[in-house]
């Protein structure tokens, strides 16, 4: 085995160590070193080293995610499951696996059925997992195999019982975000409308409720926190309340995402003109 391909990998297995059973820290960072290596031999090397280990199961099955997220499809959606099988069998407890096999079958644009089927494996083990509800959400949209009632009955169901700092609060402001998107790219009068869509009953109500937690420092303690508070600053602003948005982008100290900035352009450019305005 190449000596950098052995240092990288214990680098990422002491990562995966660490997170021990903080599921919500440990899949981000499954998802955060999958993308990076997605384009490497990583994963193959590590599972020649481990092959029946959780660990390089389970990052596998993430690469091979994210190659199919890329190409918009699968290339071997049956090695790709196993390998989430085995690491569901390796460590039974971990419901990264099912989120990874969930990510699956949505590019993949299977039955709803198997759809909930997997994210009930998930919640069984982590009720809040935020990936698999964002799975859940972007796959009940209308641009892939729902609608826009679908989707809000699922946000509904979810607003109704979901903690206020649980990993997956952000749902329902993920769904506006998304609907603003999907007006945008359709053109015509309603996109050069669309900021008036965040000022509705909705929207006001969903903002107003995270402006009273989230910018409260160490309320927000998931790993994707950064990004949840990403996507309020940027509601914000989109609803012409940018003054309320100091906070926001205090407890962010600079760090931006690429969604939902790049919205709007340049993500880098679009956060730093906001930023600059407190």
């Amino acid at each position: 085995m190449p000596g950098q391909e052995a240092i990288l990998i214990d680098q990422v297995e002491r990562l995966l160590q660490e997170a021990g059973t903080d599921w919500d820290r440990r899949a981000h960072r499954v998802a955060v070193l999958a993308e990076a290596a997605a384009s490497s031999s990583l994963a193959r090397f590590w599972q020649l080293r481990h092959p029946h280990n959780a660990n390089p199961l389970v990052f596998a099955g993430w690469i091979e995610l994210v190659r199919g997220r890329h190409l918009g499809r699968m290339e071997d959606a049956r090695a790709a499951a196993d390998h989430c099988y085995g690491a569901a069998d390796a460590l039974p407890d971990d419901p990264t696996p099912w989120v990874v096999l969930l990510g699956i079958l949505r590019v993949m644009r299977a039955d709803s059925r198997e759809l909930f089927a997997v994210f009930r494996e998930v919640i069984s083990r982590d009720t809040w997992n935020r990936e698999a509800h964002l799975q859940m959400l972007r796959y009940l949209s209308p641009e892939e195999c729902g609608s826009r009632s679908g989707q809000l009955e699922f946000v509904d169901r979810l607003r109704a019982t979901v903690p206020p700092n649980a990993p997956a609060v952000g749902m329902e402001l993920t769904a506006l975000v998304d609907e603003h998107a999907r007006i945008t790219a359709r053109g015509s009068i309603e996109a050069l409308l669309v900021r008036r869509r965040w000022t509705d009953q909705r929207a006001t109500r969903v903002l107003d409720a995270a402006l009273a937690d989230w910018p409260r420092p160490g309320h927000l303690r998931h790993a994707a926190a950064l990004a949840d508070l990403n996507l309020l600053a940027f509601a914000l602003i989109q609803a012409g309340r940018s003054r309320e948005s100091a906070d926001t982008f205090s407890l962010l100290g600079g760090v931006a995402t690429a969604w939902p900035w790049s919205l709007d352009g340049d993500p880098l450019r679009q956060f730093g003109y906001w930023q600059s305005k407190h």
